[in-house]
This record gives structure tokens, C-alpha cells and sequence, in this order.
């Protein structure tokens, strides 16, 4: 199967495409960076060299490829209005990738919320990640109106070494690289809020599943197990060499240094079971916990 992988040097699309060719898939990966279309070649992938906003090109590679599979901005809606448009009638596969966010509260780290979601627990999304609700919405109705064969993924925090080119994923890198500059582990407020977590290869596999056999319309979260951001500062800081040592980063100085991607990344509770993941898909998790991973 020819597959068009948009954030193709990025630290979930680059994984895809790893995986997918690992599969005996052709990847077209779209590439920004022209100084980035040699190492893509290296690893297998043809480059597409472009962005979001060239519509011709994704409308071209998009019905040239038998899949689509978009990783590359979540909150780009002109981008999947026009994966849509372009696969229009073609009944082809079209992966889109979300976060676990989405389900996020304001917790600002100081409580932990008993809210638990699978993929059919109703939810009203804080006030900086409805404009993404829409888009997964819309991914999902044109399942149903537009004989595409729409698929949303949802991960939850990510962890674990990009299996394409190097690069790192969101959350875990900031929590590491705040550490470091205080001396200890680090969590906001008071770090009991909690996240469900999932590692690089299972989710990268999740995407071969979905391409492969997921119904249209179709939504799954990806997780493997859950923390709190204070265990997660102990870990990092004993990896650091800390000694286990945590502080406590108020969260207006969070905010302040990072805006809203410290309310809804690493402030808010996120607490997802992949449900549908496991039970239509028969996707089986296998890889290292987190903290495993953290220590290495």
C-alpha cells in the first residue's frame, strides 16, 4: 500500500513510517525542511517536500497514495478539510491524530480528577482545546457522509525514542529539561494530577492496525497505564542523578514560561482507557513501562 505520512520527520510520524514500512508499506512522507529529504531517503521514505498550507500537494499526494495518515498538526483544520475534499468518494483510509487532552480539565495540578474515559464517555472540552473537538468531529463525520474511510487516534503522553529521525516527543522532554535547570524532579502545583501514558513502537503499531482493519468513523485513545506528575518528577529525578529530590513549579510561572501548554500538557489530568484500541483492533501493548524507560 502506497501511504502519504504527513509529519514524516516528526516524533509520531517519523515512527509511523518506520513501522509501516517495516510492513512492507510505501511511504510518501511530507518534509518542510529541504535539508531533512536526504535523511528521510535514507531510512526508506520518499519525500514530499511541502507544508500544510500547499493544498495542491497534498490534494495530489493524497489521491495518489490507497492512505493518508495525517500526524503533523492536530489543530490544522485547512489541512484535513482538504485530506477530506481529496479523498471524497474514494472509500480510502484517512488517520488523523489528536491528543488525549482533549479530555483535559483545569486542574493546575492540585487535585486529581476521578474522571475516567473510554472512547464512548461523554465529555465537554476545556476552553482551549474545543477548536480540536471540532476537527476530530468533522474527521469523523466524514466517515459517515463522505465515503472516506476516516479514522481518529487520540494518544496519550508519549514516552520513548522516535524509531525514525531523532527528535523528541512533548511533554517528557520539557518536564526533563525543567528539571534539570531546578535541580530536582519537577511537577506544577501540587503534582497529583494524573496522566495515562503509551509508548512510541505500541502507538506507532496502533497506526498499522488502524490503516489496516479500523472501521469508518471510527475514534481510539492510546494509552498503557497511568501516572501522576509527582511520581513522574521521582522518576526523572533519580534518572537525573537528584536523588529523588522534587520541587514544586507554581503554575502562573508554568504558564508564564510555557502559555496554555502548561494548562492542558502537563497541569491537567488526562486519565484514558483504549478501549476500542484493544477490543476491535486487538492492539496488545508489549512495550517497557514508562518509568522503566525514564531510567534508562
Amino acid at each position: 500500500m502506497k501511504v502519504f505520512v504527513t509529519g514524516a520527520t516528526g516524533y509520531i510520524g517519523g515512527s509511523v513510517a518506520r513501522v509501516l514500512l517495516e510492513a512492507g508499506h510505501i511511504v510518501y512522507g511530507l518534509v518542510r525542511n529541504p535539508n531533512k529529504i536526504e535523511p528521510l531517503k535514507q531510512i526508506g521514505i520518499e519525500p514530499v517536500l511541502g507544508t500544510l498550507e500547499d493544498t495542491e500537494v497534498l490534494t495530489r499526494y493524497a489521491q495518489l497514495s490507497d492512505a493518508v495518515i495525517h500526524t503533523a498538526d492536530s489543530d490544522h483544520r485547512t489541512a484535513v478539510e482538504t485530506f477530506i475534499a481529496a479523498l471524497r468518494g474514494s472509500g480510502k483510509p484517512f488517520l488523523h491524530t489528536s491528543g488525549s487532552s482533549v479530555v483535559g480539565d483545569d486542574a493546575r495540578g492540585d487535585s486529581k480528577s476521578e474522571n475516567i474515559y473510554n472512547e464512548e464517555t461523554p465529555f465537554v472540552p476545556m476552553d482551549i482545546r474545543a477548536d480540536r473537538v471540532a476537527i476530530n468531529n468533522l474527521v469523523r463525520k466524514a466517515g459517515i457522509d463522505d465515503w472516506v474511510r476516516s479514522v481518529v487516534i487520540v494518544p496519550s503522553m508519549i514516552y520513548g525514542d522516535a524509531l525514525g529521525l531523532p527528535t523528541e516527543s512533548d511533554q517528557l522532554p520539557q518536564i526533563i529539561r525543567k528539571s534539570k535547570e531546578m535541580g530536582a524532579g519537577i511537577y506544577v502545583g501540587k503534582g497529583v494530577n494524573r496522566w495515562s501514558n503509551v509508548h512510541i513502537r505500541d502507538l506507532a503499531q496502533l497506526y498499522l492496525l488502524a490503516l489496516e482493519k479500523a472501521p469508518s468513523s471510527s475514534y481510539f485513545f492510546a494509552e498503557n497505564g497511568e501516572e501522576s506528575f509527582e511520581d513522574i518528577a521521582k522518576s526523572v529525578s533519580e534518572a537525573l542523578g537528584f536523588e529523588g529530590r522534587t520541587v514544586s513549579w507554581p503554575v502562573d510561572d508554568a504558564i508564564a514560561e510555557l502559555g496554555d501548554w502548561a494548562r492542558f500538557a502537563i497541569a491537567s489530568n488526562s486519565r484514558v482507557r483504549a478501549v476500542h484500541a484493544r477490543n476491535l483492533l486487538g492492539w496488545n501493548p508489549s512495550e517497557e513501562p514508562m518509568f522503566s524507560w525514564v531510567k534508562k
